[in-house]
């Protein structure tokens, strides 16, 4: 593809997604496809010969659009916000079209500096100190990662540079609540601990990790011989958003060195209002945390934060240095490479960069305060409703829900549940996601994507009791 080629393209494609965001609100928000049905329509062989470009950009339509699950639709309230604001659409656009890699500083000297901005910009705008420093990293899945390595080698005075974990004498323990994200466990698994160091917390009656629980656990292992070395604090939990004490589990970590991590992958974004940051007072006791401008905020899909105390640490665990990545700069400025996984690194801070130039501070605080009160509004109307329950505090923007017929108790109520949870998916009116919680099945509604207004809200609502009541 030429320049050129490039341009007429580019313009149709710009179209293209116009088109969809502008339509987007009358189309199902699931796909009322099934499994296979996309496969079928692709060749099972890849194209011996080039094609014209207008075939590939008319199949997005005839193949791509009819099998998605529309997450920009404002009646989209399954997992979480996914929210990907147009400016940062663009941003990503420009990143590919770059196309450069952030291996270095003199890699790509603009990539390097507009991250180190960009991250102080979050800093910033969520209230915390300056001794805290960020990077961009694609998922808070890999910086969960990140934390529990850099744990483990704080605590096992860098096994790594020995035998690992495999050459230490006693067992290192990592804890989190029963609540967090799956991704704290897996990030536990790829770290070495092993599945039998891994500790569940009990939590309160507000779903939130019990921080007297918590200390008994730590004493019981240190006391059996194994090593206490981490606990992960969540604020915001998947299933419930809720708010794990940070101060309180700060309190027991200093007690036993343990490390301090802090999930803020979604609930996070809140903390750009002032009137939230008190869901993670406490904050500033932490070693690491990790929160998510790809998921509330508005960044597109991928843009997830780190934020570390001692970045020394960081690079220290993290940093290679071979021959052919050394440069004369280098002690200059920060070697992004050397503070996660990946060598290459793309062009992410751009995301950021257009986003708050484009909306501002207060343009986000305004969009995420119309969230909470469209929540505020949902679960007033769920509580009034006979038969139906708010089961779990709404400090944000999810509220859990459950239909509770008379009658109808025990495995015959969480099936029930699952089923009008699937009856309203499949109508397309409105997209939910079932959860466990407390042993019983209810349903999320994560209210939040861009475009979504109290109307939507509504509407979402009648869709709840038509399927659940019918």
């Amino acid at each position: 593809m030429t320049p050129a080629e490039f341009r007429t393209f580019g313009h149709q494609l710009v179209d293209l997604i116009a088109d969809y965001r502008e339509t987007v609100a009358a189309r199902p928000v699931r796909a009322a496809t099934h499994p296979g049905d996309t496969r079928a329509l692709l060749p099972a062989a890849p194209p011996h010969e080039p094609e014209p470009f207008e075939r590939v950009l008319a199949d997005v339509g005839r193949v791509i659009l009819p099998a998605l699950t529309h997450w920009q639709h404002p009646r989209f309230c399954g997992y979480f916000p996914a929210n990907s604001a147009l400016p940062a659409v663009l941003a990503d656009f420009l990143s590919g079209g770059l196309g450069v890699l952030g291996l270095n500083w003199q890699a790509c000297p603009a990539l390097t500096e507009l991250e180190e901005v960009c991250c102080d910009w979050v800093r910033q705008a969520v209230g915390l100190s300056s001794a805290w420093s960020g990077v961009i990293h694609d998922t808070a899945s890999t910086a969960s990662l990140v934390a529990l390595v850099c744990a483990r080698e704080r605590a096992s005075a860098f096994s790594l540079a020995r035998g690992g974990l495999q050459g230490e004498p006693a067992a290192l323990t990592v804890y989190a609540s029963q609540q967090a994200h799956s991704s704290v466990e897996k990030a536990a698994l790829l770290a070495g601990f092993g599945r039998d160091n891994v500790r569940a917390v009990p939590t309160d009656s507000a779903f939130a990790l019990d921080a007297r629980a918590l200390d008994e656990l730590v004493r019981a292992d240190r006391a059996a011989g194994k090593r206490p070395c981490a606990v992960v604090a969540t604020t915001g939990t998947t299933a419930s958003t809720a708010l794990d004490p940070v101060g309180a589990v700060a309190e027991v970590a200093e007690r036993h060195a343990l490390w301090v991590h802090v999930d803020a992958a979604m609930a996070g974004s809140a903390m750009i209002l002032p009137e939230c940051r008190h869901m993670w007072d406490g904050i500033e006791r932490a070693d690491s945390l990790v929160l998510n401008p790809h998921k509330w905020l508005g960044a597109t899909f991928d843009n997830s934060l780190y934020f570390v105390r001692d970045p020394e640490h960081l690079v220290r665990v993290m940093s290679t240095s071979p021959s052919y990545l050394r440069t004369a700069t280098d002690g200059l400025a920060p070697n992004y490479r050397d503070w996660g996984v990946p060598l290459g690194r793309r062009f992410r801070a751009l995301k950021l960069w257009f986003l708050f130039r484009s909306e501002g501070v207060r343009g986000l605080q305004a969009r995420l305060r119309r969230d909470i009160a469209n929540a505020a509004w949902l679960a007033e109307q769920v509580r009034a409703a006979p038969h139906w329950k708010v089961v779990a505090p709404v400090p944000l923007q999810t509220v859990c829900v459950r239909h509770e017929p008379p009658g109808v108790t025990g495995d015959a109520l969480d099936a029930h549940t699952r089923a009008w949870a699937e009856r309203v998916n499949a109508s397309g009116a409105a997209y939910v996601t079932p959860a466990v919680l407390a042993g019983r099945w209810m349903v999320r509604v994560s209210v939040g994507s861009l475009t979504t207004e109290r109307a939507d809200v509504e509407a979402v609502w009648h869709a709840l009791r038509a399927a659940a009541e019918s």
